[in-house]
């Protein structure tokens, strides 16, 4: 059971005991997203994270790794579209300390210039490794053409014009305006103590902020059906397929959920059966989705040898022309509703996969969304709810992005 408590400055503090483990995962999760920047703050979200890790007023960076490699726990962080996670997996007899580390990383980095332009530096190598591996390349380029007018079209990371930008003054001003105990929520899962808890409160207490007027970015994004192709040193074509998915709320999310399953996201999916196990047109084929709190995206990957590109796209709208046309079986669905019980099931084994899973669901519904209710929502899904899925997102004009090989190399 997941219990709440909320601080009197809005910091909400989630709290799942697992007696049975010996482990504690616990997160400060920053509802705001490289989707909320402005256009001249690309990629400060994500670099805001990076800073937090390189020292503050009484730790340098390498203390505060060398103090959880010393108790054995494992340190993160990671940015996406909407939120921002600073995470901590340890055990449960190290975990007030693991807390402490975090809290001093959140409320005291010193962001000195040395630092930041360090990890510029470390961003660019960053940006690089992306452009190095074209399945991440090619999705990044497919989001820029899906939405853009819209910073959740923007790469996460930013680009080397906008990282170039920022300095101590532009991330406290961020920080200032965004990280706000409004948007603040700590989730903790695992053997967690009363100790624990207290010593969560007594930390979070002291945020205040004075800058609780929200300042993320609310307009809607507007899906495109644009294209991009890049020519790049690589041996394969590398083919993305994008779709207007589905906000994250949508009541037909966990349909959209069957119809990915079915579609491409298992070994069985008819676009793996059609395009590698039939033509062997690729080795890597795939359909996969987003789902953001007034959009989403739902999406196809391949990649192949440039002489079979054609008939790659080809196959792949063959096999959704006829899911559009024929629908889908009921033992299809049957099979896809099992699978997904079952990934969530199996995807609940950890301290971890509860700390992520009930912040995700306070910051998505504002309240804990038990795996039986998700359950009940996954078993009402029908022929007839995954037919409208189908009709409403596959039947309208999509985006893509292709990635292939130079000329003469």
């Amino acid at each position: 059971m997941v219990t709440k408590h909320i601080c009197q400055n809005g910091v909400r503090i989630l709290v799942e005991k697992l007696p049975y483990v010996r482990s504690v995962s616990m997160g400060i999760w920053v509802n705001i997203g490289s989707g909320n920047e402005r256009p001249e703050e690309n990629g400060i979200t994500h670099f805001i994270e990076h800073m937090l890790f390189k020292g503050t007023y009484s730790r340098t960076a390498k203390e505060i790794a060398e103090s959880f490699d010393r108790i054995g726990g494992q340190l993160n962080a990671f940015t996406s579209k909407e939120n921002t996670c600073y995470y901590a997996v340890t055990l449960d007899h190290h975990a007030i300390e693991a807390m402490s580390i975090l809290a001093d990383m959140f409320f005291h980095s010193k962001f000195e210039e040395t630092d930041i332009e360090k990890e510029r530096q470390v961003i660019f190598e960053e940006m690089a490794m992306v452009e190095d591996t074209p399945d991440d390349d090619v999705d990044e380029r497919l989001w820029s053409v899906m939405y853009p007018n819209h910073s959740i079209g923007a790469p996460i990371l930013g680009t080397e014009e906008t990282l170039a930008t920022f300095t101590k003054d532009k991330i406290e001003t961020y920080m200032s305006e965004n990280y706000t105990p409004d948007k603040v929520v700590i989730s903790v899962a695992g053997n967690v103590t009363d100790q624990l808890l207290t010593s969560i409160i007594t930390l979070f207490d002291q945020f205040n902020n004075s800058s609780v007027q929200s300042k993320k970015i609310a307009t809607i994004p507007m899906f495109v059906p644009g294209q991009t192709k890049k020519d790049s040193n690589t041996e394969q074509s590398h083919l993305a397929i994008g779709y207007e998915g589905l906000a994250v709320k949508d009541t037909d999310l966990v349909s959209l959920l069957v119809v990915n399953n079915i579609l491409g996201d298992t070994t069985s999916s008819r676009l793996f059966q059609q395009v590698r196990e039939e033509k062997a047109l690729a080795y890597s084929i795939f359909s996969y989705y987003s789902a953001y709190e007034h959009t989403g995206a739902f999406m196809i990957y391949g990649g192949t040898s440039q002489d079979k590109l054609t008939l790659l796209e080809e196959t792949i709208l063959q096999v959704t022309e006829q899911m559009i046309n024929d629908g889908v079986s009921k033992i299809e669905i049957q099979y896809a509703k099992e699978q997904l019980e079952s990934n969530l099931l199996l995807g609940l084994e950890t301290s971890n996969d509860f700390m992520n899973r009930n912040a995700k669901n306070e910051l998505i519904y504002g309240k804990d969304k038990t795996v039986e209710e998700t359950l009940k929502d996954l078993y009402a899904v029908d022929e007839e709810s995954v037919y409208r899925v189908i009709q409403k997102l596959l039947t309208k004009p999509y985006a893509k992005s292709l990635i292939q090989p130079a000329k003469g190399i």
